[in-house]
């Protein structure tokens, strides 16, 4: 094996050894050495949005007339390369670092000056040309503004709604399926199948309306504010100036935030959203759990629909099929609750002009909206979508279901109801057979009342 080359890099503090096919360097090398904590490094979209910050900056110092033409020219071609993924294997800094991620932002700085250097073959420098009018304490929570909202309004919200749309089709399919309704798990009124899909719709319909008026603080953005929320060393302008730059170069509208002292100091957004994310994973779990009491069984379960088959369920039991999205999809949801008191317990740490967990906000940020863009998917395509009914089997239960009974009210009151109800549990009798030896009723009049698909409307059945 070949022994790795080195060059010699230097920063403010002396020299050191970087990597020699390093695009980084100084800083980011102390960085990589001081925190060698977990081997978790920031996800690509922050990369890819801190490309864009970075892009953004240029052009507004540019047009605000402190940066050479030909030097933003570079520093945008360097960030472009960043943007597009080519130089991801350049950005090493474990999450667990300095608080404000200011290891990350020089990261940034080092890697394209780098790379910006080469293209205008003269010098640009990581803080004096990269860095020019900014912080990495704007620089930084500006970035996990601008990558949520980039990777939720790309993946998210379109993975949500396509479950949705799958949901709606299997809803117009099962519109007239009847079964057992359960509260407490236990038998309750009837339902049909496409009245419980149907509250899964609505309940995610609510989620993507509450991520979308959070997407409406999360585009405000703090840069600008530079150290501590003054702006000091950014012209007047630019922060207007550079959420125009990155409106033109994204697919979202950011604007500054009305007090850039706020975003600095607090991370409320990035909580306010990891909450929502938080509700929808809620959501996906209670479908995930529905649907695995529905289909489980064959026998000795509900077994009320079979899920796709799609791997052997056991090493030792032969032919045994498992719910192995919805299982999946339940992990996801635990992992996003998980993150989401990270980010809360993240969010508190703002002391005085600084909020000083930067990273693992963004770190795990990232990772519940890329978790639940791909479980949304695969429960959608390889669960809801593919799921049988066992319509034979949810009949024979609605037709022996004594809660039935629960329509007569009206007519003979809940105590009888209450009587007959016993007596069918006890014997295994259907409700009608009983409620006809025990009450006046004929059997058609018994039949029109506790038709099950009439249940299922709702009111007064007479």
């Amino acid at each position: 094996m070949s022994k790795q080359q080195f060059r010699t890099e230097r920063d403010s503090m002396g020299e050191l050894n970087v990597p020699a096919d390093a695009l980084y360097g100084a800083q980011t090398q102390r960085a990589v050495d001081n925190f060698p904590i977990s081997g978790l490094a920031l996800p690509s979209g922050f990369i890819r949005a801190l490309g864009l910050v970075k892009m953004a900056c240029a052009i507004a110092n540019e047009k605000l007339g402190l940066l050479d033409n030909k030097i933003a020219g570079a520093i945008q071609t360097a960030a472009t390369e960043v943007v597009t993924g080519q130089h991801d294997q350049h950005f090493p800094i474990d999450v667990f670092q300095t608080g404000s991620g200011t290891s990350t932002n020089m990261n940034a700085n080092e890697v394209i000056a780098h790379l910006a250097t080469k293209i205008l073959g003269d010098t640009v420098h990581p803080n004096d040309h990269i860095n020019m009018s900014q912080s990495s304490n704007d620089v930084i929570p500006t970035t996990i503004h601008v990558s949520a909202c980039l990777d939720i309004n790309e993946q998210l919200q379109p993975a949500v709604k396509h479950l949705i749309e799958t949901l709606n089709q299997r809803i117009i399919e099962l519109e007239s399926t009847v079964k057992t309704g359960r509260t407490h798990l236990m038998d309750a009124m009837p339902i049909t199948l496409g009245q419980e899909l149907q509250v899964w719709k609505d309940q995610l319909s609510d989620n993507l309306e509450r991520i979308e008026q959070g997407i409406s603080r999360l585009s405000a953005l703090p840069q600008g504010g530079t150290a501590v929320g003054t702006g000091i060393n950014a012209h007047a302008d630019f922060a207007k100036e550079f959420s125009k730059a990155l409106t033109a170069n994204s697919s979202v509208a950011f604007k500054p935030m009305k007090n850039l002292f706020v975003g600095l100091a607090s991370q409320d957004s990035a909580v306010e959203m990891s909450g929502h994310l938080k509700t929808l994973a809620v959501t996906l779990m209670k479908m995930s759990n529905d649907l695995r009491w529905m289909n489980s069984g064959p026998l000795a379960g509900l077994g009320e629909i079979a899920l796709p088959a799609l791997q052997p369920g056991s090493s030792i039991m032969p032919g045994k099929v498992n719910p192995v999205i919805p299982e999946a999809v339940a992990m996801v949801c635990a992992q996003v609750v998980g993150n989401d008191t990270t980010i809360t317990i993240a969010g508190q740490s703002g002391n005085f002009q600084l909020n000083v967990m930067l990273p693992v906000i963004a770190y795990n940020l990232l990772q519940s909206i890329e978790l639940i863009s791909n479980a949304s998917r695969q429960l959608a395509d390889k669960a809801i979508a593919g799921f049988t009914v066992n319509d034979a089997h949810i009949r024979e239960a609605l037709n022996r279901n004594p809660i039935l009974v629960t329509a007569l009210n009206r007519v003979i009151g809940y105590e009888k109801g209450a009587a007959i109800a016993k007596k069918a549990y006890a014997e295994g009798r259907s409700v009608i057979d009983v409620a006809a030896e025990m009450t006046d009723l004929s059997e058609d009049e018994l039949k029109q009342l506790l038709d099950p698909a009439k249940l299922t409307q709702g009111g007064i059945n007479e």
